[in-house]
This record gives C-alpha cells, sequence and structure tokens, in this order.
C-alpha cells in the first residue's frame, strides 16, 4: 500500500462494478407507470372484468434492447437519476462525461487485476489512509473502513434481477463501447464476470491487518494477502464488513446472471 499517494482512487476498483450496476439499474427503469385503476366493488350492479392472459402478458412484455446512443446517454442517465434516486452521491458521481465507455473500460481494468482509476474520476472518500501504531508495529486502522459505507450501502440497496434484466436490454450499447475499446470480437460478459470473480477471490478478514513499513510506503506483512492483484488490495482496503457486503449482492448477480455457485470463488 502505498502511503505517499492519495487514496483518493482507492475504492475505485469496486466504484467501476458498483455504478455499472447503478447505471443500468436507473438509467433503464423508465417502463410506462401504470395508470392506478381502482378496483370496483362487486355488486349486484356491477361485473368484475378480468383481464385475459394474452392481455396480462402483452402488457407485461418487455422489449428485449432499448434503442440508446453512446453519445447520447450522458444527459438521460443523470436525469433518470434524478427521477430515481435521491441520493447526492449518485448525482455527484455522474457529473463525468462518457459514463458507459469509462465504466466499460474500468471494468475491463478490474478483470485483469488493474486499477480503473484513470477511467473513473467521480468518487473522492473523504480522508486519507490511517496507519495505527502499535509496539512498534503498524497496521491498518479500521476506522478508515467507514469511508467507504456509502458504497457498500449504496450497491447493496440494488435489485439485483432488475439489474441484470435491465444489463440485458442495455447490452448492445454496452457491447459497443466495449468493441470500441478495442475488443471487437469478445463478448463483454465474459470480462464482467471476470470482474466479479476477482473482487469475489479478495478475503474477508477481521483480525488486525500487519503493515511492514518501506521507505515511503507500506505494504502488507502477510505475503499472501501482498500479492492480491492491484485491483483486489484496493477493494481490500474497504474493510471486512464492507466486502462482505458487496460480495453478497456481486452472488446475487452472478446468480442472475446465471453463473452456478460453484464456478464461482468460496466465500
Amino acid at each position: 500500500m502505498e502511503e505517499s499517494k492519495k487514496v483518493t482512487f482507492t475504492a475505485l476498483v469496486i466504484i467501476a462494478v458498483v455504478v455499472v450496476a447503478i447505471c443500468i439499474y436507473f438509467f433503464l427503469i423508465r417502463g410506462k407507470s401504470k395508470e392506478s385503476t381502482e378496483i370496483p366493488e362487486i355488486t349486484e350492479k356491477t361485473t368484475a372484468v378480468i383481464p385475459s392472459e394474452e392481455a396480462v402478458k402483452g402488457e407485461e412484455k418487455m422489449p428485449d434492447y432499448i434503442d440508446v446512443t453512446l453519445g447520447k446517454s450522458d444527459d438521460l442517465i443523470r436525469k433518470l437519476i434524478g427521477e430515481f434516486s435521491s441520493s447526492v452521491e449518485l448525482k455527484g458521481w455522474l457529473t463525468t462525461d462518457d459514463i458507459i465507455r469509462k465504466f466499460v473500460a474500468a471494468v475491463d481494468n478490474i478483470a485483469n487485476g488493474q486499477s480503473p482509476k484513470a477511467h473513473i474520476d467521480f468518487f473522492n472518500p473523504e480522508g486519507k489512509f490511517k496507519v495505527i501504531k502499535r509496539n512498534d508495529k503498524y497496521y491498518v486502522d479500521p476506522i478508515g473502513y467507514k469511508r467507504y459505507a456509502i458504497v457498500a450501502e449504496v450497491f447493496s440497496s440494488l435489485d439485483s434481477e432488475s439489474c441484470v434484466r435491465r444489463y440485458r436490454q442495455l447490452k448492445p450499447v454496452i457491447q459497443e463501447a466495449y468493441s470500441d475499446l478495442g475488443y471487437p470480437d469478445a463478448d463483454f460478459q465474459d470480462t464482467l464476470v471476470m470482474a466479479i470473480r476477482e473482487l469475489l477471490e479478495v478475503p474477508v478478514i477481521k483480525k488486525d491487518i500487519l503493515l511492514e513499513k518501506k521507505v515511503i510506503s507500506f505494504v502488507i506483512a502477510e505475503a499472501e494477502l501482498e500479492k492480491m492483484s492491484q485491483a483486489q488490495k484496493h477493494f481490500f482496503r474497504m474493510g471486512p464488513e464492507n466486502i462482505s457486503n458487496i460480495q453478497a449482492k456481486l452472488r446475487e448477480m452472478a446468480s442472475d446472471l446465471g453463473i452456478p455457485e460453484s464456478k464461482l470463488p468460496r466465500s
């Protein structure tokens, strides 16, 4: 862990996946609101009208894909975020431009174990990475985990089934952004699954994390933890409670994507 670098981007590794889900969830939840209809009281003078099975199916049927272009998606995303959430954090996160392109690039980075900070410019956790010293030894200060609580709260509140359903409707434009990134023959979903697996492999450790001080930085003293990828280390800094909550939601989403639990890293 580099002490010399501010941890402005330490949580961005998970934010990439979080906001992809947020984008999917809010960007496309714009189905026509059904007009409220009162159920008439059944008396001798009224007859209850039961809609046919075909009519119900027709009403609930949703389009396979949503027709939207990359170039015009930013304003719509921001507008829909305002309609479906009063969260100041969500609005602030989406003041950036080229939202979908950046999300796709960030997820690609995560899948390859790299930090997505070059593509994410909207999240700045308050405070700095904290270290405590006890008996001439250095440890991660757990108080620093609180900086990322809002990330876990927002992500945990998402409806996994809705996220996946909307993701499938948005798949063409996501795939377009992925192709533009340099993967014309690759499926973005494979990369998304790799990113999910990368984060699920991060261990949830509740004991004190011992650090080893270098000249201008700290590294994790335990070799197995220190050899985690850059993306995993960023996620690891969020702390056990936040990691656990986010991983639980990632498993839900993976299940709704049709990925069996046996194909995912063990808890």
